[in-house]
């Protein structure tokens, strides 16, 4: 009896320092996994699955070359992150909002566009490169479709089994992925860097705004990805001047991810306002900063070669011409030459066209997320819909 007694108390010991240490590892053996019925995404070009494509013309070749085998919207060799993400839950890959052609919104859909910022910029795409679809309008297209796809449902059985029922909208995730663009808008137009963080602040009001619209729509469940390193991007690298004194160990301008640190650093404060003030949400802040940049620092270790140049491109230190990138083609004796061409193996790359990650990379990247290692709260992805009382 004194044995048992005395092993009583070291498990009690024990849970009295575990509870209060590792909540969400209790949290994870006592609640039931998430069962996310849709994927409603936001975001840029890191995770838009043909939203920009079918607005303005197909990524073309050899875009999709690995997976599809074809273009396929995204703007990488393959899948993207958040294909991943809609895989792990039995769901099929998201629609873009904006693609008419072969599409199916039961399990969700895609308001992300390539180029996308949080704010609206005050150019136009062919002038900057940066979509007219802010994450503003991204917004008012999920507005659209909230209503119009249940006034679509009730016309019959064809449109029902294109559009998703109207409890969807409050068990799914809600994914985001943005604010990359918003961070080389400034640096582009020649602002300094004290510049582009004067505008930072900005930028949280109008992403709070955004999720605050969505959760009083009955979104519950936010999944938030921050902006990683964009001063180990070709497209940055190649564009903007830095000093030697300004390049980090694994060849990444530094003053370029201190902004994007900043970013999320300000980002991650935003998501733990709104916890407080939307009591009914779960929301989970996601470093995906720390991955990518690990994943390029440290390229040889997991696998990777070439971690700063782009597999897809033409030219340059890093394979990269913003004039003449990825599936680029020249007219030489009436011929049309493609000189945009990819690597013999991107399984081995990172960087895909030197803006956009390669499958490979971005495999990688979910691999390393999905169990809520790098999350706050760290609960994984599939716990997603539980809320973690700080």
């Amino acid at each position: 009896m004194a044995c048992c007694l005395s092993r009583l108390v070291v498990l009690t010991t024990l849970l009295a320092v575990i509870i209060p240490s590792f909540p969400c590892l209790v949290l994870a053996f006592t609640t039931a996994q998430c069962e996310f019925p849709a994927i409603f995404n936001f975001g840029d070009s890191n995770s838009d699955t043909g939203g920009l494509s079918a607005a303005f013309g197909q990524a073309p070749p050899p875009n999709g070359e690995t997976y599809f085998h074809a273009p396929a919207g995204r703007y990488s060799d393959g899948r993207l992150v958040i294909d991943f993400i809609a895989g792990s839950f039995g769901l099929p890959y998201l629609s873009a909002y904006l693609d008419s052609v072969g599409t199916n919104f039961t399990g969700g859909a895609n308001f992300a566009t390539a180029g996308s910022t949080i704010r609206p910029q005050n150019t136009t795409l062919s002038q900057s490169g940066y979509s007219p679809i802010s994450l503003n309008v991204q917004f008012y297209e999920f507005n659209d479709f909230h209503q119009r796809s249940q006034v679509a449902r009730r016309k019959g059985v064809v449109w029902q089994e294109l559009m998703p029922k109207e409890d969807v909208f409050s068990r799914a995730l809600y994914t985001f992925d943005i604010g990359q663009n918003d961070l080389t808008a400034g640096y582009f137009l020649n602002m300094s860097t004290d510049q582009v963080k004067a505008y930072v602040p900005d930028l949280m009001n109008q992403f709070s705004t955004i999720i605050k619209n969505i959760y009083w729509q009955g979104g519950r469940s936010f999944w938030i990805h921050n902006t990683g390193p964009v001063g180990c991007l070709p497209y940055v690298l190649d564009r903007l001047l830095i000093t030697a004194a300004q390049v980090d160990r694994a060849g990444c301008a530094t003053p370029f991810n201190e902004v994007a640190q900043y970013f999320n650093q300000r980002l991650k404060e935003v998501v733990a306002q709104l916890r407080k003030d939307l009591p009914l949400a779960a929301i989970t802040y996601v470093d995906v900063y720390s991955v990518k940049y690990s994943l390029i620092s440290q390229a040889s270790k997991h696998g990777f070669v070439l971690p700063l140049v782009s597999c897809c491109g033409h030219g340059g230190k890093y394979n990269f011409n913003r004039h003449m990138g990825c599936g680029s083609k020249i007219t030489r004796d009436g011929k049309q030459i493609l000189v945009g061409k990819s690597c013999k193996d991107p399984s081995v790359r990172i960087i895909w066209d030197g803006v956009h990650y390669t499958e490979a990379a971005n495999k990688w990247i979910y691999d390393r997320i999905v169990d809520g290692s790098y999350s706050d709260p760290p609960i994984p992805l599939k716990m997603a819909c539980h809320r973690f009382a700080n």
